[in-house]
């Protein structure tokens, strides 16, 4: 292999690097913030169950839904648990 080849390689492996770490942080970003929002999610149907009014179990599916929905996703956990759909 001679100079030029090699330096060709490396200036490609460098870009690809730099692209892929790129991608990388990125996708930890999103499942950062998706982890955050089922660890609120949870909180709030925790604060719920502590209320006298009716309990919600809390189980994948209720954390996933408050999780992802944020304070919304809870508002239709509890709209539907008082219309008994859940």
């Amino acid at each position: 292999m001679d100079i030029l080849t090699m330096v060709i390689i490396v200036i490609v492996l460098v870009v690809l690097g730099v692209f892929g770490i790129g991608i990388l942080f990125k996708l930890g970003k999103i499942a950062f913030s998706i982890l955050l929002h089922m660890l609120t999610g949870w909180i709030l149907l925790f604060v719920w169950n502590i209320l006298p009014f009716f309990k919600i179990p809390i189980n994948i599916l209720s954390v996933l839904v408050a999780g992802f929905g944020g304070i919304f996703g809870a508002g239709v956990l509890i709209f539907a648990k008082a219309l008994g759909f859940y």
